[in-house]
């Protein structure tokens, strides 16, 4: 549904609102504040978009979204007004089929036949123009967003630059001067697509600008300082690797606080650190959205969070890539937030991204993980969390047949969860090494505990297992896994499960100190969860 003004009111506060909003700084400087427009098509419609050409529905797509099924046309839809001059489009867009063609994004239309567009090939993102109908390409660059794949395109203007981002990473940037204002819209040629989440931003100057005097309800701004002393991360995540030293998230850049969905999608898109404050609960669109680099996600007091969807750490998938590419999402934090009715993950984290730090959070009643971690991934610490209420719980590498991307990666610390009545995946663990396990308490797990297999690595170390029907395994389904166990407690009807083989120690990486196993159980029902930060 539209979460904006009227148009004919939209347009008039354009320029009071600029003056209202947090000052949020995009790529290469140009600094975003005031929404302008958002559109989730949750409302069943389409209403307040012009169409061009192609056949644009309103569709089911884990939400509601609005779809252009043809591939026989130029197909275009605008929204907005034309006056408006600096702002930034963004969406997210599922290509259905390239069929050879473009799929993008407009900004500063002037009407169907005169505008700029960021859009997709496949391979290739590209910022063009088009006047009086002639299309010309002013700039290219890479971007693969495969078919069938959700991907957030955002395009910028302010003045004579233009910059197209994908996934939060700049691939785009050129300067033009044909159009000064214009409207927001999508557009297909001679292809099909899916688009959801439309929002548009004003830009209120350059970062040397005064800063606005008072916030909006939905997003406000705190003093950047706040973060000035980023928390101590043990693990993983902070171990220096893949060129990011430690997790700090979005420390050292500008805070905000963000009450609704539309300025939470906004901020978790952005380019740069930020400090993302959650108020509140927010209800999301679903399924999963994605984070860019540099961020830290917390929850104010111990009852925000999110509902009805969750969190995307990581690029598109791409079967064919098997190391870290150079733009993969890195140094992103999560922490103090309750998650629940997610109708896929909770928090997602896959295709390499590394350096992040799931910590203190909530997490229940979901569709299928509430912390999955796969296709490469690395450098990862899921500390403090309680998770109930929930069968399919954590996974760590997602397939027996994802060597080629696992192998060397996925090396994750698991410390002082609470796993309460979790029946399995606690984690479930595929080709990893070191997984470090230690300092968890695991409760009434009617499955498994921890399940390590296809030549993954576990160390379980110093936990409390209380009637968990097999604490850990390495022969629990498919090829086997290997285990050395030392120091746990088993109370109840619990059982230690089969171990075997060597496993790098994890003290090779970081330094820590486990807790005796005896002070486990208290610790974690004291200090897990949300509130406790």
């Amino acid at each position: 549904m539209h979460r904006s003004l009227p148009i004919s009111r939209r347009v008039a506060g354009v320029a009071a609102a600029a003056t209202t909003v947090a000052v949020v700084v995009g790529a290469a400087g140009i600094a975003f504040g005031a929404p302008l427009f958002a559109d989730d098509f949750e409302d069943g419609n389409s209403n307040g978009w012009s169409k061009s050409g192609g056949s644009w529905s309103v569709v089911t797509d884990g939400s509601r979204a609005l779809r252009q099924a043809g591939t026989s046309s130029d197909a275009r839809a605008f929204a907005g007004a034309t006056t408006w001059t600096d702002y930034a489009v963004q969406a997210r867009v599922k290509p259905i089929s390239y069929n050879g063609q473009s799929i993008g994004v407009i900004a500063r239309a002037q009407n169907s036949s005169n505008y700029y567009a960021l859009t997709l090939t496949g391979g290739q993102a590209r910022l063009v123009k088009r006047v009086g109908g002639a299309v010309s390409t002013i700039a290219t660059g890479v971007a693969s967003v495969p078919a069938g794949t959700w991907a957030t395109v955002r395009l910028e203007v302010a003045g004579g630059t233009l910059r197209g981002l994908v996934d939060g990473g700049q691939v785009v940037s050129a300067t033009d001067a044909t159009f000064a204002s214009g409207r927001l819209g999508l557009l297909t040629s001679y292809a099909s697509a899916t688009f959801d989440d439309v929002t548009a931003d004003t830009t209120t100057g350059t970062p040397s600008s005064p800063p606005p005097s008072s916030p909006t309800p939905s997003q406000s701004p705190e003093p950047p300082g706040e973060c000035t002393d980023p928390p101590a991360v043990v693990g993983f995540a902070a171990v220096n690797a893949w060129g990011q030293n430690g997790t700090t998230g979005g420390c050292g850049g500008p805070t905000v606080t963000v009450s609704d969905a539309a300025a939470f999608l906004a901020a978790i898109a952005r380019p740069g650190p930020l400090v993302i404050r959650v108020s509140g609960v927010i209800t999301l669109p679903g399924p999963m959205h994605d984070v860019t680099s540099d961020k830290t996600i917390v929850g104010v007091g111990a009852a925000s969070g999110l509902t009805g969807g969750g969190l995307n750490v990581g690029l598109p998938v791409d079967d064919a890539m098997t190391a870290p590419p150079a733009n993969a999402v890195h140094n992103v934090i999560i922490r103090n937030l309750v998650f629940t009715g997610t109708p896929d993950d909770a928090v997602n984290v896959q295709m390499f991204s590394h350096h992040v730090w799931i910590d203190h959070n909530d997490l229940s009643h979901g569709y299928d993980g509430l912390v999955d971690i796969k296709r490469g991934s690395s450098y990862v610490t899921v500390s403090w969390n309680h998770t109930h209420d929930h069968t399919k719980n954590m996974l760590l590498g997602h397939d027996d047949s994802n060597g080629a991307q696992d192998t060397g990666q996925l090396k994750v610390t698991y410390h002082h969860n609470f796993f309460d009545r979790t029946p399995q995946r606690n984690p479930r663990v595929r080709f990893g090494e070191p997984v470090h396990v230690f300092n968890n308490y695991f409760l009434h797990n009617t499955d498994i505990g921890v399940a390590c297999q296809a030549s993954a690595g576990c160390v379980i170390e110093n936990n409390v297992f209380e009637d968990t029907e097999e604490a850990y395994a390495i022969d629990y389904a498919g090829p086997k896994g290997r285990i050395v166990a030392r120091g746990n407690i088993f109370i109840g009807e619990s059982t230690p499960g089969t171990i075997g083989g060597t496993v790098q120690e994890p003290g090779t990486y970081y330094s820590y100190t486990a807790q005796s196993a005896d002070a486990v159980k208290a610790a974690v029902l004291a200090g897990a969860g949300t509130g406790h930060i």
